[in-house]
């Protein structure tokens, strides 16, 4: 079946758009509110005319001739008194207003007996946090009034809280996290656990708002996204968090759903991303993601610790330079990733040198895709040979110049075996699956803005870029199509992303490889250390040109 394609519209015309329906509203709730006693006379006509109807068709036949006659004496009776039809119009009118009113029975005014006890029970869980021996009227106390500090609250269907605003004494030191932390994890734990919440303190006026998130969607599937060159969607928040939303497909139903953008290029401040998560947590779909979206524009390198081949779908595909799953071929192929960069790098520095705009290869994105580099790590340290993560060093440090874009992802045991340079130069982080707020903090550098649940379904996390916010994130549904747990429509959506594929990598033969030229006006032999350049835009397998480079 044939994919609708995406609407062609920007973030702006969605913001019109939204404007547009908040005015419609906006309109039909004033016309509803003028013509409310019209309204309710036309609901109360159409009742007596049911109930009209109702009682003729009860009616025996035998008694419908009498019934008719005592209406039209009536009827007769009414038009021949004084005034006779407009008392009758009135009175007609009065019993549909009677008739039509709204019949909704009113909301109970405040809470009731079951509300109350949880109020009251969360009021004195709070006593030993917002109090002190030397306040003279303290605002909490125990056996006080509650109704003082909680101005407003609402609850859900279940019973539980879904918004309350908590007032605190002015001595409280709300601008420290740890006293802060105790609040909201005391809250948490009274409010009802399992569901995410928003603390949001206003430290000028003692308040403390609190509300639950709702459920990130988990049903976007992986599809061409409207983006610039240089931006990657990494999943979708919440939407009060961001000053965007992208349309999306799924299935027949379009909607806007907020996106976190992570942009890199030249001038980006976070041009390199560590994504860290427990087995199954969905780092792996991450970077699927990431790489569908990067082979739209550039090339990709992809390292696979795991060796589960979760990335066997990538191979042969236009833009893809390898697929690396043992520890000889990821040092080939960070090793080529290292001498590209030095290339590219010096082969923009002369263009510049020169007054030229730099070369069109080097302004071709190259992402470079690592999946648990720490296997290779441990296996280098066992064999004794050179850790494939010292190769990042170039890609990390100079990668943002010429297009190079590394994405690591790791899992929490393994952290420590990362290296320094990975670490310093990923600025970009995502944290899948369930974690403490310790660990999220670790990782990010900043705690997140909600309580963290022990139960979340796979690519559920946050994610923070450089020393911005911590959103919740929700990356799209993007498993390996050649799994047998994938369903149908997931799968379907990974292959259509998928660029077209070439030549079998066994039978297409190695590129040529030739020296830099020389600088003109120069005799000098070129420095043994230059990196070769390539004269094929997209290589054969990394291993087989990193083979040909040395052999010549």
């Amino acid at each position: 079946m044939a994919r609708r394609p995406l609407p062609r519209i920007l973030s702006t015309g969605s913001a019109q758009i939204a404007r547009s329906r908040e005015l419609a509203r906006t309109a039909a709730d004033s016309a509803t509110d003028v013509l409310h006693p019209l309204i309710t006379l036309t609901r109360g006509m159409r009742r007596l005319a049911s109930a009209g109807r109702r009682k003729w068709a009860e009616t025996p036949k035998d008694k419908r001739g009498p019934l008719l006659f005592l209406v039209a004496s009536v009827i007769l009776v009414v038009a021949l008194m004084p005034y006779g039809p407009l008392l009758a119009v009135i009175t007609l009118m009065a019993a549909a207003a009677w008739q039509g009113r709204d019949r909704t029975p009113p909301a109970p005014e405040g809470p009731d007996e079951s509300q109350i006890q949880r109020l009251q029970s969360l009021y004195e869980a709070l006593v030993p946090y917002f109090s002190t021996a030397e306040d003279p009227s303290p605002l909490y106390a125990h056996g006080g009034e509650w109704e003082k500090v909680f101005p407003a609250h609402e609850f859900d269907g279940s019973g539980r809280f879904s918004h309350l605003v908590i007032r605190y004494p002015a001595y409280f030191p709300d601008g420290e996290a740890e006293p802060r932390a105790r609040i909201e994890q005391l809250l948490t734990a009274k409010a009802g656990r399992g569901r995410e919440y928003l603390f949001a303190w206003e430290e000028e006026g003692n308040e403390l708002t609190v509300d639950v998130l709702a459920p990130l969607p988990t049903d976007i599937a992986a599809q061409p996204f409207v983006t610039a060159p240089g931006e990657t969607v990494l999943g979708f928040t919440d939407p009060s968090r961001v000053q965007r939303t992208l349309p999306l497909t799924h299935g027949d139903e379009r909607r806007d759903v907020p996106p976190v953008v992570w942009r890199t290029g030249v001038r980006s401040t976070e041009p390199h991303l560590l994504a860290v998560g427990q087995p199954g947590s969905g780092t792996s779909s991450l970077l699927r993601s990431i790489a569908l979206q990067a082979l739209r524009h550039g090339d990709v390198l992809i390292v696979d610790g795991g060796g589960t081949g979760e990335y066997a779908c990538f191979a042969g595909r236009e833009g893809v330079l390898g697929i690396e799953t043992g520890p000889a071929g990821a040092t080939a192929g960070l090793e080529w990733a290292a001498h590209e960069t030095e290339r590219r790098l010096i082969a923009a520095n002369r263009a510049r040198q020169d007054g030229d705009p730099p070369p069109v290869d080097t302004r071709r994105p190259l992402w470079i895709l690592l999946d648990r580099p720490s296997v290779f790590t441990h296996l280098a340290e066992a064999n004794g040979r050179r850790d494939p993560q010292a190769l990042l060093q170039v890609p990390l440090r100079h990668g943002r110049a010429v297009a190079v874009t590394v994405v690591v992802a790791e899992q929490f045991d393994c952290l420590d075996l990362l290296a320094d340079a990975v670490r310093q130069h990923t600025r970009a982080r995502v944290v899948l699956g369930p974690a403490s707020v310790a660990r999220l903090t670790a990782v990010l550098g900043a705690p997140p803005h909600t309580t963290p649940v022990d139960q979340v379904p796979p690519g559920r996390g946050y994610a923070r870029l450089g020393t911005g916010a911590v959103h919740r994130l929700q990356v799209p549904a993007t498993p390996d199509p050649y799994d047998d747990a994938t369903s149908d429509a997931h799968r379907q959506a990974v292959l259509e992303l998928l660029p077209p594929r070439t030549a079998a990598p066994q039978a297409e033969p190695a590129p040529e490889i030739q020296e830099a030229p020389e600088a003109p006006g120069t005799s000098e032999a070129p420095e043994p250390a230059k990196a070769p350049v390539l004269t094929k835009t997209l290589p054969a397998p990394v291993e087989a040109a990193v083979e040909a480079a040395v052999a010549e």
